[in-house]
């Protein structure tokens, strides 16, 4: 599975990447079909000290799944992005296999 990640308008630390990852590689396994995972971080121009996102767009046959989340800091933003996807792709792993039946 292909990890892609892409940082706009902030300059990412190799420990950031490391830790997207390690988090993100781990949703592979939930969804055997998975091309890839494209990662984008970025900084919301808001007063709010929760203004970094992350976005996850999982790339699988037929529909992406694509997730966006929040957090004070980019680690808990995709950290919850990823358990989003996660989640996300059981229940439609849950309805591809109910349908073959």
């Amino acid at each position: 599975m292909n990890i892609k990640f892409r940082a706009v308008n902030y300059s990412a630390h190799d420990d950031l990447i490391d830790f997207t990852n390690k988090r993100v590689g781990k949703i592979g396994n939930f969804y055997n079909r998975m091309i890839g995972i494209e990662v984008t971080i970025k900084l919301t121009n808001s007063s709010d000290p929760v203004n970094k996102v992350a976005e996850l767009r999982c790339l699988i046959p037929g529909d992406d799944v694509i997730v966006r989340k929040k957090g004070k800091s980019f680690q808990e933003a995709i950290a919850n992005a990823s358990n989003a996807a996660e989640r996300t792709l059981k229940k439609r792993k849950s309805q591809i296999s109910n349908r073959a039946t």
